[in-house]
């Protein structure tokens, strides 16, 4: 290259040349380096801050919720989903304000909670908890067939039983009883047994015997 055979005058002619014809590059470069990194940084400490409020106010839920206060976790449960949305603290909530609902008696509060966990949530887990739930709570509301609907995708296994075991409570709703025995055997023996609550689940299948007797009978 011909800067190889510059003197080393000329190549430092060469390097102030460079630097007066690009300096305000160079320095709007550096300037805008510094303004991301700091808006970075500063966007990574906004959301520890948040993270932190949101996990002391779900702290205060939960303590709530042990004594007893529903009133108080109510509130703040609430306040959580309205305030720090965007952390994993609200879908949290919205699942404890759905079982204050349930609790309550008022099966149709506790849809909106459930139904926006399961749409909106990044965590599959919850997703899946708030899939049970919610078909729970529609077999309740005499609604089998959107429980059914609701658990109509593929578990992984550890959400296996839970999603049988449901799912037969809906068929034993409709009176579809030899569907709800394979759903309950189901559960019994698919997936993650271990879940299942083995002596229910042989309740249910010995109801169904007689249920099945009542259904025939003039």
């Amino acid at each position: 290259m011909a800067e190889e055979y510059l003197t080393d005058d000329e190549q430092l002619e060469a390097v102030k040349r460079w630097t007066v014809e690009n300096g305000a590059w160079l320095a709007g470069g550096i300037v805008l380096g510094a303004a991301v990194l700091f808006g970075y940084r500063y966007y990574q400490t906004y959301k520890t801050e948040r993270a932190l409020k949101a996990a002391a106010q779900f702290s205060e839920m939960t303590a709530a919720l042990g004594r007893d206060d529903r009133s108080a976790s109510q509130k703040l449960g609430e306040a959580l989903v309205k305030d720090y949305s965007d952390t994993p603290y609200a879908d949290q909530a919205e699942l404890a304000l759905a079982r204050l609902s349930v609790d309550a008696g008022d099966l149709g509060k506790a849809v909106a909670p459930l139904t926006h966990v399961i749409n909106e949530s990044k965590d599959d887990g919850l997703k899946n908890i708030a899939r049970l739930r919610l078909a729970r709570v529609l077999s309740d509301q005499g609604k089998p067939d959107e429980a059914l609907a609701t658990l109509a995708v593929s578990p992984p296994a550890a959400f296996a039983a839970g999603f049988h075991e449901v799912r037969g409570d809906a068929f034993f709703a409709k009176k579809n009883f030899s569907a709800a025995r394979g759903e309950y055997q189901a559960a019994l023996t698919g997936g993650d047994a271990r879940s299942a609550n083995v002596a229910l689940l042989e309740l249910k299948i010995a109801d169904l015997g007689s249920a099945a007797s009542d259904k025939v009978k003039p």
